[in-house]
């Protein structure tokens, strides 16, 4: 009790220090963090490409093979909800605002870098190709690998659903294995708190950016974006008021339609013809790009293309392996 009281008090502690340094001196703040990530992806960057292939690979031969029949709970459990309703909540909880802003916005983003040295047909598949790679199922890997293992420890050996008990439970009563796993769940706790404050203060701005641009406005006034963060925290207190789990799931079921209801009106509004040819190209390219696009780091391009991958590719892969405290 005493070390979850320290824990606790030490993860508020670096998010607090970190929010208070924000405040006073954004711009330092920003400088730091942005140099201690380049500095990472300047030198590790092959480290984590390789280690999202291995977690997908890893991944893959639990779909295909006998270990993936292991039930996580006892074995007369069976799930607590539909299969449609955990995938809308994996996507609410793992993806959130940013999917639906950046489906739109990073296609285009990378269209404009790379069209300056590719033919313009070309560069929109390779532009689709990826965005489809940054949000395919590299990320999934990382997520799916972390949450089977620390799954697998708390409902099949009883441990507590922390990043630690796996390290804890293979090696009971060892010193160094407390002191890392306590070290552990800090960084685990203190990431995630920063992270999910990135991620709503990137959707207030998005939608603030979006508001304006609709007003005519030249930019978003201040009252306008505390407007929006009152409503999105309106917004999440009904799901919190009633069972965690039957809220969230309500209301990942709610976001899931809505966004199941936008696709097929933009098919069927858009050019149909053209966006169903565009998606069955982008799947087939994306197929056969999954693992060679998984192991490449761009090492023989230039300045633009290593920056470019280092600002895309690896911060969302950093940010999912929770290097650095980024969300989408």
């Amino acid at each position: 009790m005493h070390s979850n009281r320290l824990l606790l008090g030490a993860s508020i502690g670096l998010c607090a220090i970190i929010g208070v340094w924000g405040v006073i001196d954004p711009d330092s703040l920003l400088a730091n963090a942005k140099e201690i990530v380049d500095q990472y992806f300047v030198s590790r960057g092959w480290f984590v490409m390789l280690s999202v292939t291995i977690m997908l690979v890893f991944c893959l031969s639990l779909v295909f093979t006998r270990y993936g029949d292991i039930r996580l709970g006892a074995d007369t459990d069976r799930p607590e909800y539909s299969t449609p309703t955990w995938i809308a909540m994996l996507f609410a909880a793992g993806m959130g605002v940013g999917l639906l802003f950046w489906a739109v916005a990073e296609p285009l983003t990378h269209y404009h870098f790379v069209q300056h040295g590719l033919p313009k047909p070309i560069a929109a598949e390779q532009s689709l190709l990826a965005t489809n790679f940054n949000w395919g199922i590299h990320a999934w890997a990382i997520y799916g690998t972390t949450a089977l293992t620390i799954a697998y420890f708390s409902f099949r050996r009883g441990a507590p659903m922390l990043v630690s008990a796996p390290l804890k439970n293979l090696f009971p009563g060892e010193r160094w294995a407390s002191v890392v796993g306590w070290f552990s769940d800090f960084m685990a706790i203190s990431a995630i708190a920063i992270g999910v404050a990135g991620s709503v203060a990137m959707g207030v701005f998005q939608v603030a950016d979006g508001v304006t641009v609709l007003a005519g406005a030249q930019s978003a006034s201040s009252w306008l974006i505390w407007v929006i963060f009152a409503v999105m925290v309106l917004a999440y207190m009904p799901p919190l008021l009633v069972d965690l789990g039957s809220g969230m799931a309500k209301l990942s079921n709610l976001a899931m339609g809505i966004a199941i209801a936008l696709v097929f009106f933009t098919i069927i509004m858009g050019p149909t013809e053209y966006l169903m040819n565009s998606i069955v190209s982008g799947i087939g390219l994306y197929l056969t790009e999954l693992f060679p696009r998984g192991l490449q780091t761009f090492t023989f391009f230039g300045d633009d293309v290593t920056h470019w991958f280092r600002d895309w590719t690896l911060t969302y892969m950093g940010s999912e392996q929770d290097l650095f405290p980024q969300t989408r």
